[in-house]
């Protein structure tokens, strides 16, 4: 079955809060980040992690489930699914350093949020799905 809204979103945010938040905890101390101590990295990571939950959340997913409205199957090829990732961390990039103003560097941005993304995606189409066996039959939701 393929998720719904709410289906979608539940899985966001919870594959966000669980292995986002543990492979941002791990990876920032390993980002490149010039002269700023750790304390600053890892306040960019966690409020990058929390930009793309909400603007995910907010944005993406709401357009996201509208265009693939206009599908037959109502769903996207998981390529496309790994691929939406591209102008959703551009915008989340973009808020963080225009809009928050926070000293984000491009690379470090890149490497996070494209791992982070990865990670997610495979969780979401692989581990996901053993504790929640009922999870592709109620459309994506969790609760």
């Amino acid at each position: 079955m393929t998720p719904t809204l709410l289906g979608r979103i539940q899985s966001r945010l919870f594959l966000l809060l669980t292995v986002g938040l543990v492979w941002t905890l791990a990876l920032t101390p390993l980002l490149p980040r010039g002269f700023a101590p750790l304390g600053v990295a890892y306040t960019v990571t966690l409020t990058a992690l929390g930009a793309v939950a909400v603007l995910g959340t907010l944005l993406w997913e709401p357009l996201y489930h509208l265009l693939q409205q206009f599908r037959w199957e109502k769903d996207w090829p998981a390529v496309i699914i790994l691929l939406q990732g591209a102008p959703e961390g551009v915008l989340a990039y973009l808020a963080l350093r225009h809009g928050l103003e926070l000293p984000v560097r491009p690379g470090a941005f890149a490497v996070h949020f494209s791992t982070t993304w990865l990670l997610v995606f495979v969780f979401l189409h692989g581990p996901l799905r053993v504790p929640f066996l009922r999870w592709r039959f109620r459309g994506g939701r969790l609760i």
